[in-house]
């Protein structure tokens, strides 16, 4: 079964990032899908106004019939998690913090309470990743905090994608995948101190892997327009 990835997508230009590494990820073999999290109920023209906010982030994919989901709750973080489990998502993921500079890392506020304890893998996109549409991944970097969990997943996306696997030295990679902390739950994503600085220091996108949930890539497939 193809792994699920939902991006979280209000079509700004940070989650534009997020939707570039969707993509890059979803070229892998995984099906993706978009996600708005609204925060009150409203009446029917805010639903049309989040469709068509979703609409256009597909239609930029080239991919118009993609799935797409409009949340109502007061917590995106909540709300973008419980679509997770209802969905069965493997990765949920994120553009940085709206005023991170660019080419650099910074979760926001969503993205740092999944960071917490989340019930499925989050990647951040860097700031500007929206600018190279054509960028790859050939060399991924692995900070596994113990967890062969986060081993497992380079190792299959590396194998997707015709890349190689490093342990993580500080060095730029092209990807970077984190384990959670040792104490993290079966199932949960939870950065240690030395993970959340390394992922606070990036200029690449990173995947933190749930404790024990490796997450496992298919064929690449053909990337759309």
């Amino acid at each position: 079964m193809a792994l699920k990835i939902i991006v979280s997508y209000d079509d700004t230009d940070n989650d534009r990032d997020a939707l570039a590494l969707g993509r890059l990820l979803a070229f892998s073999g995984a099906e993706l899908s978009l996600a708005y999290v609204r925060h009150a109920q409203g009446g029917a023209l805010e639903q049309k106004e989040a469709e068509e906010l979703l609409a256009r982030g597909a239609a930029s994919l080239g991919a118009p019939d993609m799935p797409r989901h409009v949340i109502v709750n007061p917590g995106t973080s909540v709300g973008l998690a419980e679509l997770a489990e209802r969905e069965n998502a493997d990765v949920i993921v994120f553009g940085s913090e709206y005023r991170t500079a660019a080419g650099t890392v910074k979760p926001g506020i969503s993205a740092h309470k999944l960071l917490l304890g989340g019930p499925a893998a989050i990647a951040v996109a860097p700031a500007g990743m929206r600018e190279h549409p054509s960028a790859g991944i050939n060399t991924i970097g692995i900070l596994d905090e113990g967890d062969v969990a986060a081993r497992d997943t380079a190792n299959s996306l590396a194998s997707a994608l015709g890349a190689s696997v490093v342990d993580f030295s500080g060095r730029p990679v092209d990807l970077l995948v984190v384990g959670s902390r040792p104490e993290s739950p079966q199932g949960k994503v939870t950065l240690s101190a030395s993970s959340d600085y390394a992922v606070e220091a990036a200029t690449y996108p990173v995947l933190v892997v749930a404790r024990g949930v490796p997450l496992s890539f298919g064929a690449p497939q053909p990337q759309v327009a």
